[in-house]
């Protein structure tokens, strides 16, 4: 629905149909990394001769109004999952390019060295976001920013969605296995506090929300949750789902839990931790000057643009409504819109595609 939206009213860019790109600068948004996408995409762009920049160049472009040049691109990996020190850094080096990693820090992990890259160990360097360490390590992040393959910037603190109303809406079953990791709430107020995992069978799920967003969190309660995952447990653990009724029977042991709503107060104590702590902890481990956030899923709400001018972030990636998905000179620095990796076929050049036709 959203994008049926933004192209009916004209949130594209012209490109996209075959026109020119003009004074705009278009920014792509990736995430995994499949080898043999990412090459065709990195490929169609080097021999059409675009060059990539980086934060800095967008924000001198936005605030100044200096135009990096002609047939400049940049290229964001949100998240800065494995693969990214696996697959995307080989492949920018092969192509003499560079990109901007957007890090969640609160989900970094230190290591004694860096994994082997696709150049070294295929098969391991493509299933790398799957490992028990799906993020690149704090030893693979430094040596990226170090080569300058990568612009290690801030995805805020834990990347987190939080329960925004009392409603139960499902439970965590063996199928929550399958929900993407960043998707998975944080249950419990702070940034300490861990996320459910599919070991929590039976813990009740309500609607959730970005921390970025206006939402209040809604803070369940937790003896009722206790008592969820212990019933499954002691009812055959995976095996109970089988149950005709286990729906019925969770919803009866969480029933009578008394959640509350955090403060606002509360809420703009933690999305000010979030930019703050996203921003020192990549500075302090990478002894570098981080000053641009991307916003996890791209929401910002009314207090996180309070917060940005706070916390003094130069630029910050997030959707608005009837937006542009390019970034032009004059922008609102805190309001940047990006485009999907698979537009990145309609740049002007040799073999290009149309909006539509473009390979997802």
């Amino acid at each position: 629905m959203r994008g049926l939206l933004d192209l009916a009213t004209g949130c594209y860019p012209s490109f996209l149909f075959g026109g020119p790109v003009s004074a705009l600068l278009p920014v792509f948004h990736l995430h995994e990394s499949d080898p043999a996408v990412l090459e065709s995409r990195l490929a169609y762009a080097a021999d059409n001769g675009y060059r990539t920049v980086t934060t800095d160049a967008i924000a001198r472009f936005v605030l100044e109004g200096v135009h990096p040049g002609p047939r400049t691109v940049a290229l964001c990996f949100d998240d800065c999952w494995a693969t990214l020190w696996t697959l995307a850094g080989p492949l920018l080096r092969r192509y003499g390019m560079s990109a901007i990693g957007f890090a969640i820090p609160g989900r970094v992990t230190d290591a004694a060295g860096v994994r082997p890259t696709i150049e070294e160990q295929p098969e391991s360097a493509v299933a790398a976001d799957w490992s028990d360490v799906p993020f690149a390590t704090w030893p693979e992040l430094r040596s990226l920013q170090a080569s300058g393959l990568m612009d290690i910037q801030s995805h805020t603190c834990s990347h987190s969605a939080i329960f925004a109303g009392p409603q139960i809406v499902d439970f965590v079953t063996p199928e929550f296995v399958r929900r993407p990791l960043l998707n998975r709430p944080r249950a419990s107020a702070g940034l300490d506090r861990p996320w459910l995992t599919p070991e929590d069978l039976g813990a009740p799920l309500h609607v959730q929300r970005s921390r970025m967003s206006d939402a209040l969190r809604f803070l369940d309660d937790e003896a009722p949750r206790a008592r969820c995952i212990r019933h499954v447990a002691e009812s055959g653990g995976s095996g109970f789902f089988e149950r005709p009724r286990w729906r019925a029977e969770l919803t009866a042991i969480a029933s009578g839990g008394r959640g509350r709503f955090e403060t606002a107060t509360d809420r703009e104590h933690e999305i000010l931790e979030e930019l703050h702590k996203g921003r020192s902890m990549l500075e302090a481990r990478l002894g570098t000057c981080v000053r641009h956030v991307c916003l996890p899923w791209g929401i910002a709400g009314h207090e996180t643009h309070r917060a940005l001018a706070r916390t003094g972030h130069q630029l910050a990636f997030a959707d608005r409504l009837f937006g542009r998905r390019a970034v032009a000179a004059g922008d609102n620095p805190h309001a940047l819109m990006r485009l999907h990796e698979r537009f990145l076929s309609c740049l002007p050049g040799r073999g290009r595609r149309w909006f539509g036709t473009a390979k997802s």
